[in-house]
């Protein structure tokens, strides 16, 4: 399994990734102010159901491409990474304000649905799992494992930063409503980091190796 240093190195790239405002934060932020806290962590909630589904898939897609071809794995890190930087400056040099607030109210469990939808299908999840965790995996033990691991401390950390998110856009929904400002900023800052962790992915060592 991955030594505790690793982990660490990973929560806190994790964290990174996470605090990025993609399309689950967003979710996550317009039914926070727009229902309040409670709609938000159910959200929440339903956005970390999806997550499990792209740990599960990361546990087998890995797996099956560290055994079949370590081409074909290099292949899909370099294209991860690629995509990643590409996030990172559509970002950085959008001007659409990802913030609007103007949804319908839903009922818990149509939130909880569409949280779980919004996070399968995000890019930025199914990505950051097959191009930048398979760099914290040891091939010379169980992928699957420690894979499964890596989902886990996602999901931990996913939650608690959501959560945050939804608590603190509850409890300034107006302020966030009109606030353009606010949104541009984190577009820049998204934008970096986009790209920071796919220079990152594309720069890390071949993990098929030992």
């Amino acid at each position: 399994m991955p030594p505790v240093t690793t982990l660490m190195v990973f929560a806190a790239a994790t964290l990174a990734l996470l605090l990025v405002p993609g399309p689950a934060v967003v979710y996550i932020v317009t039914r926070s102010v727009t229902q309040g806290r409670t709609a938000g962590l159910v959200s929440v909630a339903g956005i970390h159901a999806g997550s499990v589904v792209h740990v599960v898939a990361a546990a087998l897609g890995v797996s099956a491409l560290l055994a079949a071809s370590a081409t074909a794995f290099t292949v899909v890190k370099y294209l991860g990474a690629a995509y990643l930087i590409y996030l990172g400056l559509r970002r950085l040099f959008s001007r659409e304000n990802r913030m609007a607030t103007e949804v319908t109210p839903a009922s818990p469990t149509r939130l909880f649905g569409e949280g779980f939808v919004v996070n399968v299908l995000n890019p930025k999840t199914a990505i950051f799992f097959l191009a930048f965790l398979p760099q914290f995996v040891d091939p010379a033990g169980p992928v699957a494992l420690q894979v499964i691991l890596l989902g886990v401390i996602w999901i931990v950390l996913g939650m608690a930063s959501d959560g945050t998110y939804a608590l603190i856009s509850a409890a300034l929904a107006t302020r966030l409503r009109s606030s353009r400002k606010a949104a541009r900023r984190l577009d820049i800052a998204s934008g970096l980091i986009y790209i920071g962790l796919g220079a990152t992915a594309a720069l890390a060592g071949d993990t098929t190796k030992s």
